[in-house]
Parts: structure tokens; C-alpha cells; sequence
């Protein structure tokens, strides 16, 4: 079938896009009020749930609903979504008396949450209710019902869920968030459980885990020649050489800007030795830091790699900003 070509006005679209943020923003704003002991007895459920919450829903609230559960168990609450439609099939089975169920609705009378009611009621679970109507009978049986409706949906037949969907999603924000802090939740607890992600990469990666050791490190006694030092440099490919004591003490630290400022000297460079021509006190770093320190150290102080040391100041590793770029740190 032939679908006939539209071509879309920018006034009215642009109007169109204005009036769709308006009238969500305002059914959001309009929640503000419903945080109140309702909410607080919602929190205390999911707090006190010594099992999983159990989050469901049909259609749009299904979806708002996965997310919510994805939410609550990235941040500390074990969660997960079971379609209601499934649920009258086998999947209740997913369903323990140690859990806490959530459902959202927004007519509160969706055939496939009322059908499986009886059996949460019967379990003696807590049940959240997240709907439009509290005069629903999904918010009449909730242990805790909590009131999502809109003034209208955004949507300018007043049919598609979009205002509805978006307070409920906020709803469900708010609680997870209230539930994180509660719980006492942190960023380094948030990195382990997306360990592959940006944030727990930064979080979770310490120098130890990726720095250079043992033949990979630059390492070079102060009497040796400009000449060997150079030689060390390239064979390692750090852009540096740590020139350490028979012990692996730490004495100085020679890199390509070095290199360039004893050339501006005018030194003789086949006699120099690199315990004349190093920079003493240079920067550190310690096998315990976060890469992301390093990283913050390595930016602040443009240079490019670093030594690492232990507590006794002893050569134990080296890193590069090449290392950071690899790990995902940088």
C-alpha cells in the first residue's frame, strides 16, 4: 500500500514539540506533591524486601517497568521484570515469598496484572502499585498505592501513553534513587556493577592493574651514558628512563623533554652521564592509586609517563599515557 508523501510545517512542528514538552514537564511537576507517607511506606517495602522486587507491567508500563527494574538493580536492589502475560503461564513460579512486587498500570485494570492478583495476594507479599486511577482495583488491593495519573496525555489525540509513561518512569526514578541513598549506595558500589562501563573502569582500575614491570620497565644506573639511556628509552617505548640505585631505589627520572634541555646546554654528550643530565624529585606514582589519578597527575603536569613506586620508594612498575588510553581510563 502506497503511503501519501507528507511534508511537515516548521511552525506547527516546532509548536507541536514545544506543547509535548510542556504538558509532560507539567504532569511531572504535578508529582511533586504525591511524595508523601505513601511514598515513604513504598521506599520502607523495597528497603526491607529480603528477596528480589519483582517489577511488572503490560505494554508501555511494561517497558517503563524494565527500566525501573534495570534501575533498582544497578543501584544496589536485586530486580528484576517478569511480563505479566508470562506470568500467568510458568513465570510466577520466579516469584518468592521473600520478594516485594511492583506493578504499573495506568488504567489500574490491565486483564493480565488483575489475573495473576490472586496468587501475589496469596504469596502474602508486599504489592506496589504504580497507576493512574486510585479507584482502580489494582490500586484498591496494593499493600501501597501510589498515584501516577496525568491531567492529559500528551499525545494531541489523547491516545498514545506518553505523559502517563513519563511520570511513571520519574516515579520509579525517585524511588530508586531514594532507595540508593538509603542504602547508603556509593559511586565505587555503582563501578562494580558496570565494571564494563566508563564510570567503573575509572573507578575500579589501579595503577598495579596495568602498569609496565619487570623487563618492560626503563631502569638505568646514574653513571651509565646519555647514549645507554637513550638506548633504554627507545627499547622500552616510554618516552622515559628511571634511573635507580643497585637496590631499585628510585634517584631521578630522564624523558624526552630532558633530553631536549641538555641539548639547549651545550654538554658534551658522548662523556655525560645520565645521573647529570636527570631531573631528581620527579613525579610518582603508587601501585595503589587509581589510574584515574594518575591520569588527573599525568594531565596536570602535561608530561606523559610516570615511575611507580612502593612505600619505600623502590622502582615497582611504569605507565604511560598510552597505558590509561588502552585500559579505558583516559
Amino acid at each position: 500500500m502506497d503511503v501519501p508523501r507528507t511534508t511537515l510545517d516548521p511552525d506547527n512542528t516546532r509548536n507541536l514539540a514545544l506543547a509535548v514538552i510542556a504538558t509532560e514537564a507539567a504532569a511531572v511537576g504535578a508529582l511533586a506533591d504525591r511524595i508523601d507517607d505513601r511514598f515513604f511506606r513504598a521506599c520502607e517495602h523495597i528497603l526491607d524486601c529480603s528477596g528480589r522486587v519483582v517489577v511488572t507491567g503490560m505494554g508501555k508500563s511494561g517497558h517503563v517497568g524494565g527500566k525501573f527494574a534495570a534501575t533498582l538493580a544497578s543501584t544496589g536492589t536485586p530486580a528484576f521484570f517478569v511480563h505479566p502475560g508470562e506470568a500467568s503461564h510458568g513465570d510466577l513460579g520466579m516469584i518468592t515469598r521473600d520478594d516485594t512486587v511492583i506493578a504499573l498500570s495506568n488504567s489500574g485494570e490491565t486483564d493480565e496484572l488483575l489475573t495473576i492478583l490472586p496468587i501475589i495476594r496469596r504469596l502474602g507479599v508486599p504489592l506496589i502499585a504504580l497507576t493512574g486511577n486510585p479507584d482502580s482495583r489494582l490500586a484498591l488491593e496494593a499493600t501501597v498505592h501510589l498515584d501516577v495519573s496525568v491531567a492529559r496525555e500528551a499525545c494531541p489525540l489523547g491516545l498514545a501513553p506518553t505523559s502517563s509513561t513519563t511520570a511513571a518512569l520519574v516515579m520509579g526514578d525517585a524511588l530508586a534513587v531514594a532507595v540508593l541513598d538509603a542504602r547508603g549506595f556509593t559511586a565505587n558500589d555503582f563501578a562494580r556493577s558496570h565494571p564494563g562501563g566508563r564510570l567503573g573502569r575509572r573507578l575500579l582500575i589501579h595503577v598495579g592493574d596495568i602498569m609496565r614491570t619487570g623487563d618492560a620497565m626503563p631502569c638505568i644506573r646514574a653513571d651509565a651514558l646519555l647514549r645507554d639511556a637513550l638506548l633504554e628509552i627507545s627499547r622500552k617505548g616510554l618516552g622515559m628512563v628511571v634511573v635507580c640505585d643497585d637496590s631499585g631505589g628510585v634517584e631521578g627520572v630522564f624523558t624526552d623533554g630532558d633530553l631536549r634541555r641538555t641539548l639547549d646546554r651545550g654538554l658534551d654528550l658522548h662523556r655525560l652521564t645520565i645521573g647529570e643530565a636527570m631531573t631528581r624529585d620527579g613525579f610518582t606514582a603508587r601501585p595503589d592509586w587509581l589510574a584515574v589519578e594518575a591520569l588527573e597527575l599525568m594531565e596536570s603536569r602535561r608530561i606523559n609517563a610516570l615511575p611507580v613506586v612502593d612505600g619505600d620508594f623502590r622502582l615497582v612498575g611504569a605507565l604511560n599515557m598510552h597505558d590509561l588510553l588502552r585500559a579505558g581510563v583516559a
